[in-house]
């Protein structure tokens, strides 16, 4: 119980922002004397700190409660066909660290990218140490289907993975239970960083989609994220869109991804030795140089962004009729190159979404994405808090003199390979 009521004090600062403990015990149905012990306990795992002091209108002021920066962290990780990212978030969601390390993924194969991902979050959780902080746990981002209880990456054809025993290889090599190192599908971690705190942060039904070399589909249904049956659910870029159109990596053919995806975005607008389509090149600066040409005019580029805007609105336009989210949110690329592609995605809405119209003019929105490609690894980070926020007694007492130290968030690109 007393876990329980802990978790929900944590719950309600980070829902909430600063609370007074009587404003507390009010929010969550507890006695003031219960609360006053709850936040002691909080404080002495360095979770909360008290702030400002606040008056009130009736009785005595009282002294804010909230949650403590910088001590305990998550770590997302990412793998993905050109690069790999970690990312440090602390409990009250302020970004600690970013990484990100362009590098052939496909190439290295799945067992020298998941030591690299382990390196990744060592270093990480150097970091957070040295600073007197403590990671709550470790979740890593994979764009394919996941079997998530058992830690395995059961296939993600733009990997060439096939049953990658993902967990227990992070577990072998990070000093952490087995119990707090996860991985999940890229798509559904963004979308609990966009539901979390994204532009659509709060929305109860949202649609994710990433917009990198494949195209999946996070889901959030009624506050919670949608996994389906057998935990598969936003395989929607091999939605089968063209069955005579181009090949794609899972094996078939004519899937949206071939038509939206990333490749074939570089295919539209570039030719085969033009820079923009050089992998070895940080793939953010690839796509300035894109945004750069779109707004010079060249005709090849906005030919390319105007088709691929279309299909993006096709495919967008099934889901959102099957779904009836509130937000579509445009990860990835697609954000990037909003400008371009939300108006010819917008005209295929309206045209093939059935509720529409003055019937209900509250229509489905687009959003680009404001994480950029640290949606991912920033999902990573929040589920893998989850560990604290459900069991806040999981963080340790800090010795007698320990001190926790505040540092910048670091942010950096590394253009080592």
């Amino acid at each position: 119980m007393r876990k329980a009521n802990l978790a929900l004090v944590l719950r309600a600062l980070r829902a909430d922002g600063p609370q007074s403990r009587a404003r507390l015990a009010r929010m969550t149905g507890l006695n003031k004397a219960t609360m006053s012990s709850l936040v002691a306990e909080l404080e002495q795992r360095r979770l909360v700190r008290l702030g400002a002091v606040v008056g009130g209108a009736i009785g005595r002021p009282g002294q804010l409660v909230e949650l403590r920066p910088r001590t305990v962290c998550g770590i997302g990780l990412e793998a993905n066909v050109d690069y790999a990212a970690v990312a440090v978030l602390d409990l009250s969601g302020d970004l600690v660290l970013h990484r990100r390390v362009p590098t052939d993924v496909v190439g290295l194969g799945a067992v020298a990218a998941v030591d690299l991902l382990a390196g990744l979050a060592a270093e990480a959780r150097r970091t957070v140490e040295a600073m007197g902080g403590w990671v709550a746990g470790v979740t890593a981002a994979v764009p394919g289907l996941v079997d998530v209880d058992g830690g395995v990456v059961r296939f993600a054809p733009n990997l060439h993975w096939r049953d990658a025993p993902v967990v227990d290889q992070l577990s072998a090599s990070l000093d952490l239970p087995a119990g707090r190192i996860a991985v999940d599908n890229d798509a559904n971690l963004s979308a609990v960083a966009e539901h979390v705190t994204g532009v659509a942060a709060g929305a109860t039904d949202l649609l994710y989609l990433t917009g990198e070399v494949g195209v999946g589909g996070g889901v959030i249904a009624d506050g919670r994220l949608l996994r389906g049956a057998t935990g598969f659910t936003g395989e929607v870029g091999h939605m089968p869109l063209d069955p005579a159109g181009a090949d794609c990596g899972c094996g078939r053919t004519g899937c949206w991804e071939t038509q939206v995806g990333l490749g074939a975005l570089l295919r539209s607008v570039a030719e085969e030795d033009d820079p923009v389509r050089d992998p070895s090149l940080d793939l953010e600066k690839r796509l300035a140089t894109i945004v750069g040409r779109a707004r010079d005019g060249d005709q090849r580029t906005l030919a390319a962004l105007e088709r691929i805007g279309a299909a993006l609105g096709v495919g967008a336009s099934i889901l959102v009729n099957i779904l009836n989210p509130a937000a579509v949110v445009l990860g990835g690329y697609f954000a990037v190159l909003a400008d371009w592609l939300i108006a010819p995605a917008e005209r295929e809405l309206t045209a093939r979404v059935v509720a529409t119209g003055a019937e209900q003019p509250a229509t489905c929105r687009l959003l680009p994405s404001d994480l950029g490609f640290t949606a991912a690894v920033r999902g990573g980070a929040y589920a893998a808090m989850e560990h604290v926020l459900t069991d806040p007694t999981l963080a340790p007492v800090p010795a007698p003199g320990n001190r926790w130290e505040l540092v910048p968030a670091q942010s950096t690109v590394d253009s080592r390979r």
